[in-house]
């Protein structure tokens, strides 16, 4: 059985600079990890700073903290004709995904949901995970924005970004000359 790519369609729209996004919600035990993982980070950068001291304003206050995974893994790679982003989104349904183009920056949103339900004997185990993630690209110069195309396929995002016909041209070799 051969699998086919699904195309994700790309919106394009102009956004107001004032526009707020979503409300944040917290969730403590995503903020536990954040802290034992910047402790640890602390922690390694020298015998000399100990690692509980911080300043009072890096401090995040529970209203700002969100929700999410971590971001994907991504990789942009610029060929002749077209600048290519790929994206390894496991576990996503394609339905989940959203890309867009606003202002010259290119935004891939997702969502993932998992849930995991187990019966036996003498327990039930019932658990539910999901998050967010967002990230953003400015979109270079000489971008044919009107034919950008996003292809999913078994879990990876891929944005390919044509370039115009200007900005195609062949590289000029320049001869070194010895003085």
């Amino acid at each position: 059985m051969v699998d086919a790519a699904t195309k994700v369609p790309v919106k394009a729209e102009a956004k107001p600079a004032s526009e707020a996004g979503a409300p944040q919600v917290w969730h403590p035990f995503e903020t536990l990890r954040r802290e034992v993982d910047r402790l640890f980070q602390d922690f390694g950068r020298g015998l000399g700073r100990s690692p509980f001291s911080r300043s009072p304003f890096s401090l995040e206050p529970f209203w700002q903290r969100e929700s999410s995974i971590a971001a994907p893994a991504v990789d942009v790679v610029e060929k002749d004709n077209a600048y290519e982003i790929r994206a390894d989104l496991p576990g996503i349904d394609e339905k989940d995904l959203e890309v867009q183009l606003v202002n010259g920056n290119l935004t891939i949103k997702g969502e993932k949901k998992q849930e995991k339900e187990e019966k036996k004997e003498n327990y039930y185990l019932s658990e539910r995970q999901f998050g967010f993630f967002q990230r953003s690209f400015a979109v270079p110069e000489g971008v044919d924005t009107a034919k950008i195309e996003a292809d999913f396929k078994k879990g990876v995002l891929t944005i390919t970004l044509p370039k115009k016909p200007e900005a195609q041209k062949p590289a000029k070799k320049i001869d070194v000359k010895a003085a």
